[in-house]
């Protein structure tokens, strides 16, 4: 990086998560002061925060709070300049049995992340999107003038949260980037993805290994590339007022990738479609591949990671930390 982060005052939402970890522990490893925006919890936990090295770890400093209040929401953002909310509520096959909760969390909590930042008056805001906005593939690969579909209630909260977003800069001016990933694995990701979910029922003995539907294909991208991403079109003046995707331009089906899984962990078996796995049937989304051209020409974004090399870093941090895994069990 070019120093742009050296002291730079930088709030994370969702710190405590799978990429939000990974991307507090970037910008204190580029010499950011990181304010990292943790959900509130009476085990006085911080999530996948505590797993960072204790030195990086000492520049970060932990707010506790939630998304979904207005006022501590602005607290958080409060003598920040740049913003990256990653805060949601993420599981799919959840958002069936939840629906308010994502509403209340996705929407709202970014609605709070919006006004605080037009009254604090950041330099720069990146929020969060996802492929899932686009629902199954009407042409590949998929740019960011492909169609948004709704085809669960988690993207179509999701795709309210990006309308806000857009809405915030079209109206206030508010210095917004949308960005896009397309399907984001690596280590800290729990079994609610389908990567920990074969690598942990394989590391674990479980067998036939109960997945959902085989057949959708996905674009992966390794969480360090996704992180690399959100730190360069932060840097970018060419990105405000942007929705880019972020992907490989590379799709893999499920079925498929389990082989592949199979190849590099060493072990195999029978593979089953567990009926409750699967999603409603028009709710499923076939086909993702990502068409990153946009990021790449503005900002000169690129992955580095290859699905292989992404995939064995993931299988020995899932072997390392199998104790946390519940194979026996579906984790919606």
């Amino acid at each position: 990086m070019s120093g742009f982060w050296k002291n730079k005052k930088v709030l994370v939402t969702g710190a405590d998560g799978f990429i939000g970890s990974h991307l507090s522990e970037r910008l204190s490893r580029e010499g950011a002061k990181v304010r990292a925006f943790v959900y509130y919890n009476s085990f006085g936990r911080w999530g996948w925060l505590e797993e960072l090295p204790p030195h990086l770890l000492e520049n970060i400093e932990v707010f506790l709070g939630d998304i979904r209040d207005s006022d501590r929401v602005f607290e958080a953002v409060k003598d920040q300049e740049v913003i990256f909310h990653l805060a949601s509520l993420i599981a799919i096959p959840y958002s069936y049995h939840a629906p308010e909760s994502y509403v209340e969390t996705n929407i709202n909590g970014t609605l709070n992340v919006l006004n605080a930042c037009r009254k604090i008056q950041v330099e720069r805001i990146v929020h969060t999107s996802t492929s899932e906005v686009y629902g199954t593939a009407r042409y590949v690969p998929i740019d960011e003038k492909h169609p948004l579909q709704g085809q669960s209630p988690y993207s179509a909260t999701k795709i309210g949260a990006d309308m806000l977003a857009e809405s915030f800069h079209r109206s206030f001016n508010l210095p917004i980037v949308i960005l896009r990933p397309f399907n984001t694995y690596g280590p800290r990701q729990s079994a609610r993805a389908v990567i920990p979910t074969i690598l942990s029922q394989l590391y674990q003995e479980i067998r036939p290994i109960k997945l959902g539907a085989l057949h959708p294909a996905r674009d992966f991208n390794f969480v360090l590339d996704i992180v690399s991403a959100f730190l360069t079109v932060a840097e970018t003046e060419a990105s405000i007022g942007r929705v880019m995707n972020v992907g490989s331009g590379r799709e893999i089906s499920i079925g498929e990738l389990v082989e592949m899984l199979f190849r590099i962990t060493g072990k195999k078996g029978d593979v089953i479609c567990e009926k409750e796995r699967l999603r409603p049937e028009r709710s499923e989304v076939d086909r993702l591949l990502c068409d990153a051209s946009l990021a790449r020409n503005l900002t000169g974004w690129k992955p580095v990671y290859s699905l292989e090399k992404g995939l064995e870093m993931t299988a020995r941090w899932v072997k390392d930390n199998i104790q946390i895994f519940k194979p026996k069990f579906y984790n919606i």
